[in-house]
């Protein structure tokens, strides 16, 4: 891929979704976006770049974001964050609240999301809420992965043996194990399309608490901004926002108030 063409890809992914790619990471975008040409049969990236900016449908824009966005995640990541969950949502049910809403922002391929359901249903023990997750990500991608709930055995690992069999089911599948969640919590969830880089968002709220967590590093400072501004709009009072562990709200004015580190109360 040459220079031209790399800086004119750059320009069009911070435009289109706030991700900010830096100079270096020309080698990471030349082989994610040359997987996306061969499945085109695309061989000249200059072509490719073309290709893009013609599609009048937008389709190939939404792919090339696809392929260009990092998703890593796990179930149980940054545990700790799950122990705070618990204990403030355990507040929040004692203290006679009925109508919850919880928003994984990042959601990727719907671990965390999942993870958070199985959090707020292991305090409720049964007891009935108004309970609704709301996950959403930039990749169609990976939301699709969300909605069909099913992950391999070693994707499961952090899921404690108790939990994996309250939550999932193991099903076999050309002889690898997987487990499937179950329909009882996906109807907790809802996985939507969202571009964090252009508020404001849809969502009406106000929301309990939203986990932002390891996307904004993805962003310029321009950009982290305006999603802190939005996301304090739509946490109720006494909400909490979670960042994560690498981040911080540190050189970003912003209303929010600090609880501990990667954790923030409006």
């Amino acid at each position: 891929m040459d220079k031209r063409t790399f800086n004119k890809i750059r320009e069009i992914v911070y435009e289109k979704s706030g991700i900010s790619l830096r100079e270096q990471k020309e080698a990471l975008v030349s082989a994610r976006v040359s997987k996306r040409m061969r499945s085109l049969g695309i061989a000249d990236s200059r072509d490719y770049l073309k290709y893009v900016m013609e599609d009048e449908s937008g389709a190939e824009l939404v792919c090339l974001i696809d392929v260009i966005s990092t998703n890593v995640t796990n179930f149980y990541r940054e545990a700790d964050h799950f122990d705070f969950l618990t204990d403030v949502f355990s507040n929040w049910v004692d203290d006679g609240q009925k109508r919850f809403r919880f928003w994984s922002a990042a959601s990727s391929t719907g671990e965390e999301p999942y993870t958070m359901a199985i959090t707020l249903l292991e305090v409720l023990k049964g007891r009935s809420v108004d309970l609704k997750i709301l996950g959403t990500d930039i990749s169609t991608i990976v939301l699709e992965k969300s909605r069909t709930g099913v992950y391999d055995a070693k994707k499961i690992e952090p899921v404690p043996q108790i939990f994996r069999e309250r939550y999932f089911h193991k099903i076999k599948n050309n002889g690898s194990v997987e487990y499937a969640v179950k329909d009882f919590i996906k109807k907790l969830v809802v996985f939507k399309r969202l571009n964090l880089s252009m508020p404001p968002f849809p969502m009406r709220g106000p929301m309990d608490v939203i986990f932002c967590r390891n996307v904004m590093i993805y962003f310029d400072n321009v950009v982290r901004k305006k999603l802190i501004d939005e996301m304090y709009r739509l946490l109720k009072p006494g909400g909490y926002l979670m960042l994560g562990h690498s981040e911080s709200l540190t050189g970003i004015p912003s209303d929010f108030k600090a609880v501990k580190p990667s954790v923030y109360i409006k």
